[in-house]
């Protein structure tokens, strides 16, 4: 007798493909698997029960047996559908890019329980209208980075590792910040400003970020760093990355 190993996970759906007459395969990032990929039979059908479930941006509940290679999607109710980031295009080009971020950054089955959670505040503040989008994707990002690696060490010289407050230079090679004493290569001069607002986005909750207020250059600043970042290290660019410049 064979006895499937169920997994009741909550998830949301970050990728959907086609896959034979009626299937689909769903990427979902999950709390207690990390990333996997589940195939939903039958989905594509109209009147398929998973056809709301598996859609892209979907907060769900979901219950799935492990095949020899992909997860089976059993059964799933909607947490939430996300409806409001569908009719907006900015946060529509937000969120799509967070999934991307993930698709691209996490490995198959990493669990990391902290980013997960950080995904998700995330996702219902983008839903709202109470705060800079702008400022929210940048930290999402940087918890992305320190999750898979590449957090950046703004509190002691990358180069001599004297503790530093603020500094106007970040080394790219170094992943941290430079002081006034130590050689300027391989990094990108930000104002001090910019500086201390990385370090409060890296530091603070996701719920917390509206509490920071800056101006236009620095956050070109704080975008310039992240953005080379996550484009030198990564096995792909995220195809997201080029919407947000137009928004």
């Amino acid at each position: 007798m064979v006895f499937l190993s169920l997994h009741k996970v909550r998830a949301v759906v970050i990728k959907t493909m086609e896959y034979k007459e009626n299937d689909k395969l769903v990427w979902l990032y999950t709390s207690e698997l990390g990333k996997i990929t589940a195939i939903a039979k039958g989905s594509r059908k109209s009147k398929s029960k998973f056809l709301s479930i598996t859609l892209p941006l979907c907060y769900g509940e979901y219950i799935l047996f492990k095949g020899k290679n992909l997860y089976n999607l059993q059964e799933g109710k909607i947490i939430s559908s996300f409806q409001g980031l569908l009719d907006n295009l900015d946060k529509l080009t937000y969120s799509s890019y967070i999934c991307e971020l993930i698709d691209i950054c996490i490995e198959e089955g990493e669990v990391n329980q902290e980013l997960f959670r950080s995904f998700i505040t995330c996702m219902y503040l983008l839903n709202t209208d109470a705060l800079d989008y702008e400022l929210l994707i940048r930290a999402f990002e940087l918890k992305i980075l320190s999750a898979t690696g590449y957090g950046l060490n703004l509190d002691y010289c990358a180069s001599c590792r004297k503790r530093i407050t603020v500094s106007n230079y970040i080394s790219l090679s170094s992943y941290g910040g430079l002081c006034e004493s130590c050689e300027k290569v391989h990094g990108i001069y930000i104002s001090k400003p910019a500086y201390n607002s990385i370090k409060f986005l890296m530091k603070t909750p996701m719920d917390k970020i509206y509490k920071l207020n800056v101006n236009e250059e620095v956050k070109r600043d704080i975008r310039k760093v992240i953005t080379h970042i996550i484009s030198s290290n990564y096995s792909k660019k995220p195809k997201s990355l080029e919407m947000l410049n137009y928004i």
